[in-house]
C-alpha cells in the first residue's frame, strides 16, 4: 500500500492541529463531513505496522485530525498488546500480515478483553481466505494496499461508530464456513465416541504397520484380544480389512499416519 497522502481533502488529512487546540468533542454525519459537537470524545487509535515509515505516515495523517487521537504506534504484536492494556483504545488499525504473532492472532487476543477495540485491517493480501480469516477474528473493516488516506480515515471513524465495512456476502460466507467447521467437528466427536480408548490405541498401532503379535506385546494383552479389537474397529468403520481400517481412520482424523 502506498503511503497515505497528506493533502487537505474533506475527510482526509488536514493541517496538523495541536492537542491543546483540538475540539474535545466532535461528530461526523457522513463520510465526507466533520461537524463539531459536544457529546463525543476523539476516537483513540492504535496503529500497528511493521513498516516503520508507513506506520509513522499513517499515524501523522490520523493525528492531524480534530476527531482522532493516535494513542500509540507499535511495530510488533507484543508491543501492540502492551499498549492496548495500558491505553484506552477505540480502534486498532493493524497490518494483516504483521511479522511475528501476525495480525489475526493479535486481533483475536485483543478481542478477549471486557471492552475490545474495533479492528481495522490493512492488507497486501486481499484474497477471500484472508478476508474470511479477518472476519473470524472480529474485524470490522478490511482495507487493501490500494486504500487512499481518506478511505483509511473514514474506515477508522466508521469502525469507532460500530459500523461493519465488509461486504455482507463475505460475512454470510464466513458464517457458512464456521457452521461447516462446527458440523464437521460435531461429526468427528460423534465418530470418536463410537470407539473405546483401547480400540483407538490398536488403530494407532496398526497405522504404524505393527502386526498382531507386536501390538499384543506393547499393550500387554493376548493376541486374540488384539484380533477381537481389530474386528470391532473394522465393523465400526464399515470396511473389510486392516489396511482399509487404517486408511479410513486416517481420512476421518481418528489417527495420524
Amino acid at each position: 500500500m502506498s503511503s497515505p497522502s497528506l493533502r487537505g481533502e474533506a475527510g482526509g488529512c488536514e493541517a496538523p492541529v495541536s492537542v491543546r487546540d483540538r475540539p474535545k468533542l466532535t461528530l461526523w454525519s457522513d463520510p465526507g463531513t466533520v461537524i463539531a459537537r459536544v457529546d463525543l470524545q476523539p476516537v483513540r487509535v492504535l496503529v500497528v505496522h511493521d513498516h516503520a515509515l508507513l506506520a509513522s505516515s499513517i499515524a501523522t495523517c490520523l493525528d492531524a485530525l480534530a476527531d482522532i487521537t493516535v494513542c500509540g504506534v507499535a511495530s510488533t504484536g507484543e508491543d501492540a498488546l502492551t499498549i492496548a492494556q495500558s491505553e484506552e483504545v477505540d480502534v486498532v488499525l493493524i497490518h494483516y500480515s504483521l511479522s511475528g504473532l501476525g495480525g489475526p492472532t493479535v486481533a483475536s487476543m485483543m478481542s478477549t478483553g471486557a471492552n475490545p477495540p474495533a479492528i481495522v485491517f490493512i492488507s497486501t493480501d486481499d484474497s477471500e481466505a484472508a478476508i474470511l480469516d479477518a472476519i473470524d477474528v472480529g474485524a470490522t473493516a478490511f482495507l487493501t494496499r490500494s486504500a487512499r488516506s481518506d478511505q483509511i480515515v473514514q474506515a477508522v471513524r466508521r469502525a469507532a461508530q460500530g459500523e461493519i465495512l465488509i461486504p455482507v456476502a463475505l460475512f454470510a460466507k464466513a458464517i457458512g464456513r464456521r457452521r461447516q467447521e462446527m458440523h464437521e467437528k460435531g461429526a468427528h466427536e460423534k465418530l470418536l465416541a463410537q470407539f473405546t480408548p483401547r480400540e483407538l490405541e490398536v488403530l494407532r498401532l496398526l497405522g504404524q504397520a505393527l502386526d498382531t503379535e507386536a501390538i499384543a506385546n506393547l499393550l500387554g494383552i493376548a493376541d486374540h484380544t488384539v484380533e477381537w479389537h481389530v474386528r470391532h474397529v473394522i465393523e465400526k468403520l464399515h470396511v473389510h480389512s486392516k489396511l482399509q481400517a487404517v486408511v479410513e481412520a486416517a481420512s476421518k482424523g481418528l489417527i495420524k499416519v
